[in-house]
């Protein structure tokens, strides 16, 4: 599967494998954008292209909130009731601004369910989601260029 996501496959497999970590599988997009920015690939770009992924990876998981049922979150998302249950009392407490925090591992994925069962406005839920998967990614590839 590593074959699949190398980073001399640049963006489609950026976007692909950004795309998936925010949805079904359990998987991180961060090592590869690591490697293409300390590679030969333009880092703004590349953080779009892994914003966009993410993203809307992250409207996939919002779209299953408003219309999916208990067997999607639990079979196809794989979003266990523990992982629900946090991503719940951290959207009670901080309100639809907790949407900033989509990127989070473990909460990240249940807060956008957690989005979509609310009905927060797509719109909103866009924005917020946009700034704080841009701003993970954009440090991930400020810190790789100070690094190399």
């Amino acid at each position: 599967m590593t074959e699949l996501f190398s980073p001399e496959l640049g963006y489609p497999a950026l976007f692909f494998l950004s795309f998936l970590a925010a949805t079904v599988l359990p998987l991180g997009s961060e090592w590869l954008l690591v490697a293409m920015v300390a590679g030969s690939y333009e880092p703004a770009s590349t953080v779009l292209v892994a914003t966009a992924g993410n993203t809307l990876g992250a409207c996939s998981t919002y779209a299953i909130g408003i219309w999916g049922g208990a067997y999607l979150i639990k079979r196809i998302l794989r979003i266990d009731e523990n992982s629900q249950k946090k991503a719940e009392r951290f959207y009670s407490k901080w309100g639809q601004w907790s949407l900033l925090f989509a990127w989070l591992p473990v909460v990240g994925d249940p807060l956008c369910l957690v989005g979509g069962i609310a009905r927060v406005r797509f719109s909103f839920f866009l924005l917020l989601v946009v700034i704080g998967k841009f701003f993970r990614y954009a440090l991930l590839a400020w810190g790789t260029l100070q690094a190399v």
